[in-house]
């Protein structure tokens, strides 16, 4: 049987190609997790908070010291623990520092509902 030109490099590229790319899939997958294994050893990334860094120093402080455990806005009518998302979101000439929940509720102000920890 007489086979036509191009025809043995064709059948060499079908017979060649799964078994190629079965080892390329397999090295690049020992690599992949070579890689993984070197990134698991480093030393883990630590984000620090601004209440793990302390009180922020920038802006002018309202009527209390930054020393109150509660904060509420001059403008709401709800008040926040300082380390509370919602406190971040007031603005620093708004705040109003209070010593306790207490103080807070005595000048008005009723508690967050989505503050940990003021349930």
């Amino acid at each position: 049987m007489v086979t036509k030109e191009g025809s043995i490099g064709k059948i060499f590229i079908d017979r060649a190609f799964a078994p190629l790319l079965i080892i390329l899939v397999g090295v690049s997958a020992y690599g992949l997790g070579r890689l993984n294994n070197i990134r698991s050893n480093a030393e883990p990334v630590t984000i620090n908070t601004p209440s793990e860094v302390g009180p922020a120093t920038a802006g002018p402080t309202s009527t209390s010291t930054k020393e109150g455990k509660v904060v509420a806005s001059k403008n709401g009518s709800k008040y926040h623990l300082s380390t509370c998302p919602g406190a971040g979101q007031i603005k620093e000439e708004n705040k109003i520092w209070f010593e306790s929940a207490a103080a807070a509720v005595a000048a008005g102000y009723t508690s967050a509902a989505n503050c940990p920890g003021l349930k």
